[in-house]
């Protein structure tokens, strides 16, 4: 897999438009990260690392994310839009001056900058540039 992020983002996205309480993907330390900052932002419900045993190998276990996806109580989901910005092929940094503001300040861009991953607001407020992982509104 060439992007585990944009595949977190695509699990997300497909689990929501079928209206599935969770979805369980591949563990890694920037996909915890991300699935932290959306529940801190409260975009998700719960964010968890379950351990899985390997079907192939009886004595290996793995971590997996479990994320509890969140709606409102008309049964649309919490996130209306999750887009990837930066990717593999093409990569977008922003300056401290060029931050984004998603959907005039109601959204979020998650910005991974040198003190590691934080939000468009939250870098702001530190004077720190990065670059631009996804933007969530």
């Amino acid at each position: 897999m060439t992007d585990p992020i944009a595949d977190m983002l695509t699990r997300i996205r497909n689990a929501q438009s079928v209206r599935k309480p969770q979805v369980v993907l591949p563990m890694s330390k920037i996909k915890y990260e991300i699935a932290k900052i959306l529940e801190r932002g409260n975009w998700v419900g719960k964010v968890e690392i379950i351990k899985v045993k390997s079907k192939k190998n009886s004595g290996a276990v793995f971590n997996d994310l479990k994320i509890i996806l969140k709606y409102n109580k008309n049964g649309s989901s919490a996130i209306t839009s999750l887009e990837r910005i930066s990717k593999p092929g093409r990569r977008i940094y922003a300056g401290k001056g060029e931050l984004p503001k998603v959907l005039n300040n109601l959204g979020i861009a998650i910005i991974s900058t040198p003190f590691g991953l934080m939000t468009n607001k939250e870098a702001r407020e530190k004077a720190v540039g990065g670059e631009i992982i996804c933007e969530i509104y």
